[in-house]
């Protein structure tokens, strides 16, 4: 079952397209990274969906309904930090967030903590909280009323290591406990890391979306090395359905269509040519490379 069907969604701000012909699918429990760089419609197309905004053409379906007013009370948003009161504790700020958004009752403060895992810290002024921590409450701001789906817009924005680490286990947990997320993020280690899914856009484009490792599979990389790694470069051009070769330090990176990298082969074919290989590992592609690929292009 899908939460969430986009379907051909465009809008422009004047002459400019902010998003062009959208569309993908978001299934039930999954973590769905929106990935891609600034001004690539990320926001846009998380307002549209919430109905923040109104989509010049195209469509959206949450749960399997038509858009109305009944879905928004199954989904929590993190669109940005919500403007807690420093002087005053997680229950005191979160239950000022209930009384506003008329969201969840006085036992969803203490059910939302816990899942944020701040309950043992709930007296604790604002003020007093890291970095990792203020997100952790903002995210339990979202989850009053015990939403099922999450929609968070760069979630580890502005956090150190520490917090970033805080809040990828958080995303993990909360969708362990059945909630389905859907982050927008530039950070792609962060993406690669936690999401299930993931769609790439560029420029109001979507270029890609599907499951993490489906995404990645495109292509085999392959790694090689040997003392003369300039002589192996220009040989290796003749490799049998090579698609291209780059210089990475003292290794040379190979790329094959997918499933197509025998090791045992591509080792016979260096040494058949006078090279004695030092180094031959297939290497699964990280989203990174496979992000600047597409958006490159």
């Amino acid at each position: 079952m899908n939460i969430l069907e986009i379907q051909n969604i465009h809008k422009a701000y004047g002459p400019t397209k902010a998003l062009n012909g959208v569309g993908f699918a978001v299934p039930k429990g999954a973590i769905f990274g929106l990935l891609g760089p600034n001004g690539s419609g990320k926001t846009t197309l998380l307002s549209i969906i919430l109905d923040v905004l109104k989509a010049d053409q195209g469509a959206f379906s949450w749960f399997g309904q038509n858009s109305s007013t009944d879905f928004r009370k199954r989904i929590g948003t993190l669109l940005e930090t919500p403007n807690f009161y420093h002087y005053l504790s997680a229950e005191q700020n979160l239950e000022i967030t209930r009384r506003i958004s008329g969201r969840g009752t006085k036992e969803d403060i203490a059910k939302a903590l816990r899942k944020v895992n701040l309950y043992e810290r709930r007296k604790g002024k604002f003020s007093s909280y890291s970095l990792g921590m203020k997100q952790r409450l903002a995210i339990a701001a979202a989850l009053l009323g015990d939403p099922t789906v999450l929609v968070l817009d760069e979630p580890t924005n502005g956090l150190d290591p520490v917090g970033i680490a805080e809040i990828r286990a958080l995303i993990t947990e909360l969708s362990n406990n059945g909630h389905t997320v859907i982050m927008a993020s530039h950070l792609l280690d962060e993406v690669e890391k936690v999401c299930t899914h993931v769609a790439i856009m560029k420029s109001g484009n979507l270029l890609q979306s599907g499951a993490v490792a489906e995404v990645l599979s495109s292509d085999d990389l392959v790694e090689v090395g040997a003392e003369n790694l300039n002589g192996l470069a220009r040989v290796i051009t003749q490799l049998p359905g090579l698609i291209r070769h780059t210089v990475e330090s003292d290794k040379l990176l190979l790329t094959l269509p997918n499933g197509s990298s025998n090791l045992e082969r591509i080792n016979r074919f260096c040494f058949e040519h006078g090279f004695v290989l030092n180094h031959l590992y297939l290497k699964k592609q990280r989203l990174e490379a496979r992000f600047f690929e597409l958006t490159n292009n």
